[in-house]
């Protein structure tokens, strides 16, 4: 291993730009080369066909399999002119990754030969083994049944040779095994009850969309380094190292200079991008050294999910061409800033209008108030549902930790819009609405124009925060898949605007105006949600302390988060999105792979201990007793010649008896756990009594860093992973 690590160092150094071969020209002229989207299918279908297609998709109806057959046979003949051989159903399973199996595009011809085929049966349906992908219990080895089916509103597109059509997964008895099923209801939910309330305001709103602008942090390290590290590439983090003495502590890496090995990568990841039609825009350093942010342009929410995804993977892909890994664990590095994947979200209407934007007038400012105080009221409500969506083994390591939102959802407002709402609510109907313009700074300086200033500041503290038009969930995980967050916010917004509705139409039953309704419901709505409204330092202890007294949820461990999916409110929150038996079924997924993800990290924890870091420190101690052994023999003060020597034989030897016991305590600890039949209880006790034990042992590992010699340590430290040259 220390050969090794010396060189994948010498390597590394050694490492030159690959230059990008991409298409000469603006970025428009290849944008979505590869992508069956409206341009090609204007090419490759008829009007009549294109025409049913996208009023099926605008009007949320099933597209019947005449229709799937014109289609698939244009849609074949685009994916052969572009090099396509093979296709499949791209989808979702319960992983956070996608799931592919690749068809040829052949049939035998009735004369020995074979002619390229793709039919619309095979466009729109196709049965994947239910039973080898998680499913809570839902499918067994004996009932592998499953469907794949097509989800026309999200285009398909070409990677490599093969196209890819995005799919739901559903069950043979019809429960859903994936995360795109259940969201693509709850966008259903929200868009029909956000146009209900909307139509208060303006009867041409007829549909409302929601839409999501993903923000993808991720860490890149170099290829021979990240080999030369068994816990990185095992499980995704480093499991022990000591901190190097330069991180970010100097602030030089956030928004810096480029390197230019990272700047190629990003050429053509961003070429790639395009081609594949994912419209990303924004590219930077992040705060840790080695970290890196990618954003695109909004998009709507199914649509954006399913290009997070993608995205995902090309980055991967690429990464491996520049001799890079990427990293998308929430916090591969210790003591320095993990990755977040910010979830930008927001509601427009087919009329143009962005339904968390404050308008000009009075029907504007009471539209956008409506609305901003009804997704309050669902935060609060389901503030306990929103951690659990976003809550994971890995996610843990970075919420609460000072550079990313605490384990307790709140929302942040901003001081402008909490003294509208606090001024709304001791209001009359016959009041002014007053959203005040954006407001502008002056410097004083010449050649500096004025600064427009927002309608709110940046909380990084917040967890749920209003940042001017949207929300931003900032609590969700660079791993994660973005539909789990989404999924739960969509449907919370969608259950809480139908109860409004309710409430303000008894209210006009009875005699009241609109507008008395609409008053009196929401200065109700803005009292009953003011504890989730928190504009101050997330990271501070008093805020715990605070979040408790307004009975917001504290919990912090990960398996009994996992409670909130299943409790009375959640599952009124899913009613007609997720089953009861389904929101049971995902939360034995999510025991399992909490389960299995902290077996995998003691497991190779307690590996590299044993049999790589002991090893070497009692190599390294047997130097030093060698050492005062000939100090011995040419001097009787040979206790204080080697005074040094014998203080780091005895700091070696407690470490070394440190780890050894607190590895088979551990051990110990997983195999009564293992023994544990129910999957929640099994998950409590990895979390109570098996994790605890890889800090213990980290803390030894790393004090045994700073004392063996550094020619004899065997991992890549720190100051060799971290500093792209």
């Amino acid at each position: 291993m220390t050969k090794l690590r010396f060189k994948a160092v010498a390597l590394a150094s050694e490492r030159k730009p690959i230059n990008v071969v991409k298409p000469k020209g603006k970025t428009s002229e290849y944008y979505g080369e590869k992508v069956f989207n409206r341009k090609a299918m204007t090419k490759y279908l008829s009007k009549e066909t294109f025409d049913a297609l996208h009023n099926a998709i605008d009007r949320g109806e099933p597209v019947n399999r005449n229709l799937a057959e014109h289609v698939a046979a244009g849609m074949r003949m685009w994916a052969l002119e572009n090099g396509a051989t093979h296709y499949t159903h791209w989808f979702h399973p319960l992983t956070d990754g996608t799931a592919e199996k690749h068809d040829a595009f052949v049939e035998h011809d009735g004369q020995g030969g074979m002619i390229e085929e793709f039919e619309g049966k095979l466009l729109a349906q196709q049965e994947p083994d239910a039973s080898s992908f998680p499913s809570g219990g839902l499918r067994n080895t004996f009932e592998a049944r499953g469907y794949s089916a097509w989800d026309p509103s999200s285009p398909a597109f070409i990677v490599g040779d093969t196209l890819c059509v995005p799919t739901i997964f559903i069950s043979y008895t019809g429960e859903a095994l994936d995360y795109k099923t259940p969201l693509l209801k709850a966008l259903y939910a929200v868009n029909k009850a956000a146009t209900d309330v909307a139509q208060y305001f303006n009867k041409d709103v007829t549909r409302i969309q929601a839409n999501l602008g993903w923000e993808q942090e991720y860490f890149l390290v170099d290829e021979d380094l990240f080999m030369a590290r068994p816990d990185l590439a095992l499980t995704g983090r480093t499991l022990m190292s000591h901190e190097s003495a330069k991180n970010q502590q100097l602030e030089d890496h956030y928004f810096g200079a480029i390197p230019v090995r990272v700047q190629k990568f990003m050429e053509e990841l961003e070429y790639e991008s395009y081609s594949l039609g994912i419209p990303v825009k924004t590219r930077h350093n992040e705060v840790a050294p080695n970290q890196f942010e990618l954003a695109p342009i909004y998009e709507e929410c199914n649509l954006a999910v399913d290009h997070n995804l993608l995205v995902m993977s090309v980055m991967d892909k690429v990464a491996r061409k520049h001799s890079f890994r990427v990293l998308f664990h929430e916090k591969p590095f210790k003591g320095i800033n993990g990755s977040g994947k910010h979830n930008n979200w927001s509601l427009t209407t087919n009329t143009g209008i962005n339904l968390l934007s404050p308008g000009k007038d009075k029907v504007a400012n009471l539209r956008f108030i409506t609305f901003v105080v009804n997704i309050l009221a669902a935060v609060h409500k389901n503030n306990a549902l929103l951690k659990a969506s976003i809550s994971s083994a890995t996610n843990a390591h970075r919420l609460g930790a000072n550079e990313a939102p605490p384990a307790i959802i709140s929302v942040f407002l901003g001081t402008q819009v909490s003294d509208i709402l606090d001024k709304f609510e001791k209001s009359s109907v016959k009041d002014a609405i007053v959203v005040d313009s954006r407001k502008q700074i002056s410097l004083g300086v010449g050649q500096i124009p004025e600064i427009l200033l927002d309608n709110t500041d940046r909380n990084r503290t917040s967890p749920f925060a209003f940042t001017g038009n949207r929300f931003e969930f900032r609590a969700v995980g660079s791993s994660a898949n973005c539909a789990s967050a989404m999924t739960a916010l969509n449907a919370s917004v969608a259950e809480q605007l139908k109860a409004f509705k309710l409430e303000v139409d008894m209210l006009i039953e009875k005699g009241k105006s609109k507008d008395e309704a609409l008053y009196e419901v929401l200065k109700k709505y803005i009292k009953e949600s003011r504890p989730i409204r928190f504009n101050g330092n997330g990271y501070s202890d008093e805020w715990k302390a605070e979040a408790k007294k307004r009975k917001l949820d504290c919990e912090t461990s990960v398996p009994v988060i996992y409670d909130a999916y299943t409790s009375k409110q959640s599952i009124k929150t899913f009613e007609g999105i997720l089953s009861e038996i389904e929101l049971h079924a995902r939360n034995e997924v999510k025991w399992e792979t909490y389960t299995k993800k902290i077996q995998i990290e003691s497991r190779v924890l307690g590996d590299l201990a044993l049999n790589h870091i002991i090893p070497v420190a009692i190599s390294y101690q047997s130097i030093l007793l060698t050492n005062v052994s000939k100090l011995k023999e040419i001097s009787d003060d040979y206790k204080t010649l080697g005074a040094e020597q014998l203080r780091l034989i005895e700091k070696v030897s407690t470490h070394v008896n440190a780890i050894n016991a607190k590895v088979h305590e551990m051990i110990d600890a997983r195999k009564i756990a293992n023994n544990i039949e129910s999957e929640r209880e099994k998950a409590v006790a990895y979390h109570d009594t098996v994790a605890p034990h890889l800090d213990e042992i980290r803390y030894h590992v790393d004090k045994l860093e700073l004392i063996v010699d550094n020619e004899m340590w065997p991992l890549a430290k720190y100051r060799e992973l971290l500093f792209i040259r």
